[in-house]
């Protein structure tokens, strides 16, 4: 058996315990019907998509993402979980939760939203992009029949949370753009139960159903592959210019956002790009976005590469702060001082982070204790 196969097993029993834990159907409840692997696609849970339009001769087109894909009768997008049956586009993912799990906010990472808070993930299998260094590939790089789901829908999913104990949603894992109609209607679930709602996304989308989402979410992480056009095209499968698009509709629309770079080691780390990235951000977002740099490991179709050293980390860390960015972190290196939030007015520590964990937050109703400066974010 191969490694892919054994790891997305253990991802699968993880969301089927998960999933057992969090529902708790009443014992007179009709149970969860799993999906797939060897699911026939007409067995697949199918809903009539959102955003697509129709063209002659029984083919769409859609309209969700910008690859903008044109599809013939008893064919799928690029994403794989959007399917044309007989002129009518259908996805194949929504309430089919493939991943289920209880993480802390910091994982995700948010590090302006409820410090120390725990949100209830979830994912489905798909994604609209390639990447090449991708950590959740067992599920975002697989059609829906091919990944054991669990029927989850949007209700069931904002009252396992509500049952939890947790203030928030998070559609993360694989890629939400491709089930976007389940984030929104989970999103409207969750509101009516005061369960608010963030994404973990690449932001490749189109500007319409990005913009009928976002006021119903609390946060948006975008992670930005890459500040160069062949990156995108040669490791991503992608583009570079929507994505900038997204961040700054996002920015533009109140609604929280935080930006993530993945540095990978000869591709997309040297210093010019950290600098061109970062007088970016502050001129087109304002300086008070948060900016997380984050570490590589090997995995995918990159494990050839070593991890990121931490000078290189480092040094992006340290030219997002010259640039005027207030707000520049560094990931997946528990412990360094650059996991934490400072005052950029005061320069006191205002929340101490050790991973995913909140040791210290002096935040006083949003402001630095010390000199009262503001510290923009979801506090509360």
């Amino acid at each position: 058996m191969s490694r892919g196969v054994d790891r997305r097993r253990v991802l699968v029993n993880a969301c089927a315990g998960a999933a057992a834990a969090l529902l708790r159907r009443p014992a007179d409840a009709a149970p969860a019907t799993p999906a797939g692997p060897g699911v026939a696609s007409d067995d697949l849970p199918a809903r009539e998509a959102s955003w697509y339009r129709k063209l002659p001769e029984d083919r769409v087109e859609c309209q969700l993402c910008p690859r903008g894909c044109q599809v013939a009768d008893a064919e799928r997008g690029g994403c794989g979980v959007r399917e044309n049956r007989g002129g009518t586009y259908v996805t194949l993912v929504h309430g089919a939760a493939c991943a289920l799990h209880l993480d802390p906010i910091e994982k995700k990472p948010f590090f302006h939203v409820l410090p120390g808070a725990r949100a209830l993930s979830y994912a489905t299998a798909g994604c609209n992009v390639e990447c090449k260094f991708c950590q959740n590939w067992e599920i975002s790089q697989f059609r829906p029949e091919q990944v054991q789901s669990q029927r989850v829908p949007p209700e069931a999913l904002a009252d396992a949370a509500r049952r939890a104990g947790v203030p928030l949603l998070s559609a993360t894992y694989s890629e939400p753009v491709v089930f976007w109609e389940y984030v929104r209607d989970a999103a409207r679930a969750g509101r009516e139960r005061g369960i608010r709602s963030t994404v973990v996304s690449n932001g490749y989308i189109q500007e319409t159903p990005l913009k009928e989402v976002l006021p119903l979410l609390a946060a948006v992480k975008v992670d930005l592959k890459s500040f160069r056009e062949p990156f995108y095209r040669d490791v991503v499968r992608g583009e570079l210019k929507p994505v900038l698009k997204t961040i700054e509709t996002i920015r533009a629309s109140g609604t929280w956002l935080e930006i993530v770079v993945l540095l990978i080691t000869g591709l997309n780390d040297s210093e010019e790009e950290a600098r061109d990235l970062s007088r970016w951000v502050r001129t087109s977002l304002g300086p008070d976005v948060p900016v997380h740099f984050t570490r590589f490991h090997p995995t995918y179709r990159l494990t050839n590469l070593p991890p990121t050293p931490l000078p290189t980390l480092e040094r992006a860390w340290q030219i997002a702060r010259a640039e005027g960015l207030h707000f520049a972190y560094l990931g997946n290196v528990p412990g360094h001082p650059g996991e934490s939030t400072s005052c950029p007015g005061c320069g006191a520590r205002v929340i101490r982070r050790v991973g995913f964990e909140v040791t210290e937050n002096r935040l006083a109703r949003g402001a630095c204790p010390d000199c009262r400066r503001p510290i923009p974010g979801v506090w509360s």
